[in-house]
């Protein structure tokens, strides 16, 4: 049984997402690193590469972006279930913002 070789989307996506991630922190630093989970090391390193290194990054055999949280119930928030959508929204954010804080410390 053959199994799918994911490596050409892998890079699609570790692209985009470098890519995204650059042009967020060269706009509004503060407003990317909260968005995108990251802290300031890693937001100067990715806002100062290479388009060379960029794509270097992209072609590694690991998804680049990752989940921010390992909770259920954080996921199922943000996906509207279980309230109306802009309560669901609000109340995903609250508690990602918290495991953000717990993350840096």
């Amino acid at each position: 049984m053959d199994r799918p070789d994911f490596q050409a989307e892998i890079r699609e996506l570790n692209l985009a997402y470098l890519m995204l991630a650059q042009q967020m922190l060269r706009s509004d630093r503060a407003t990317a690193m909260f968005r995108l989970g990251i802290g300031d090391e890693l937001a100067e390193l990715i806002a100062t590469m290479s388009a060379a290194k960029l794509v270097r990054m992209a072609g590694s055999q690991m998804l680049v972006p990752c989940f921010r949280f390992d909770d259920a119930r954080l996921a199922r928030l943000m996906a509207g279930e279980g309230r109306d959508a802009v309560s669901a929204g609000l109340h995903a954010a609250i508690i990602a913002a918290g495991k953000t804080a717990e993350g840096a410390a």
